[in-house]
């Protein structure tokens, strides 16, 4: 559970904010649209790699 604690003259906006970014670090949203729909071992396998040969293909070109 995500506890914000509301400080003397903050604002709403602020305190809004704060539970926002907390919420985002925990990854509650992402990990219920991965529950989804199941998707086998090896396609997280095979999208793992893709990602990473992407991943390294922008650092190298970036050293150049």
């Amino acid at each position: 559970m995500i506890i914000v604690n509301v400080k003397e003259n903050e604002s709403i906006e602020k305190a809004l904010k704060r539970f926002k970014k907390k919420f985002d670090k925990t990854g509650a949203v992402r990990e219920l649209r991965a529950r989804q729909a199941f998707t086998k071992p090896s396609v997280k396998r095979r999208d793992q790699v893709i990602k990473a040969a992407y991943k390294q293909r922008l650092q190298s070109e970036a050293e150049k």
